[in-house]
């Protein structure tokens, strides 16, 4: 199974504007990012896919194999795959590594890397919610879960309610997931749902991984206890830093 790590970097940013640029600790947060996911022994290859000649030629400075992508894309989703062909070699999947999550742990991306298959379409991760406060904050994705530990459902609201219960009781009551970070995608199963037009639940909740399961993908989604710690504000720059100890 080969597998291919591409890490979206836009300059554009709300929140934070040139955010894969800033310093954390002496190194950019792409940088960062970078080494860490080449760090991860189950990817062939690592790729960052920017718009933006600045971060590409930051990135170059640092020896990373850069990509300039269009700059109108909606998602990191469809960066990914425009960086893929513009890549030019062939790979059965694609693990999409999300580039403001400057700690991310090698191993993360190894475990996501191991729940790829012939037969999983796309996957994810999702974390054990034990906590009252998280589980209702509708900044969390919340994952519902077949059987099979395939998702039927990603909702920013708590779901499933639990009739009967105090709200802060419910975590104690059933075993509730949220989302976390990357996704790997069958390079076959990319291309397809880079050609969906966005769709009613996905516009509802503003999360993209609606519209694959409503025209029916399956999204396999694997336990990690690897937290994701992502910089969205340059507040969360000090945040991050004391949450992972970062001396």
């Amino acid at each position: 199974m080969s597998i291919i790590g591409i890490i979206p970097a836009r300059y554009a940013s709300t929140r934070f504007p040139g955010k894969p640029l800033v310093e954390i600790k002496g190194k950019s947060m792409i940088q960062r990012v970078y080494e860490q996911a080449c760090k991860a022994n189950l990817l062939e290859l690592v790729i960052i896919a920017t718009d933006d000649e600045r971060i590409a030629k930051h990135c170059e400075a640092f020896d990373a194999k850069v990509v300039i992508t269009k700059a109108g894309h909606p998602s990191g989703t469809d960066r990914c795959f425009e960086a893929y062909k513009l890549n030019g070699q062939k790979f059965d999947q694609v693990l999409n590594i999300q580039g403001d999550e400057p700690f991310l742990d090698p191993a993360q991306i190894n475990s996501l890397a191991e729940a790829c298959n012939k037969e999983v379409e796309i996957a994810t991760q999702m974390i054990k919610c034990n906590d009252h406060t998280v589980l209702f904050d509708k900044g969390e994705v919340k994952i519902i879960l077949n059987s099979n530990n395939e998702a039927l459902y990603f909702s920013r609201n708590v779901i499933p309610f639990i009739k009967g219960v105090d709200e802060k009781d419910w975590h104690k009551h059933y075993n509730y997931y949220r989302h976390v970070g990357m996704y790997a995608y069958r390079t076959d199963v990319l291309e397809k749902i880079t050609q969906l037009k966005p769709s009613a639940l996905e516009l509802a909740e503003s999360l993209e991984q609606l519209r694959w399961l409503e025209h029916g993908y399956k999204v396999k989604c694997v336990e990690t206890t690897f937290d994701s710690h992502c910089v969205d504000t340059p507040e969360d720059i000090e945040k991050v830093i004391r949450l992972m100890n970062i001396k």
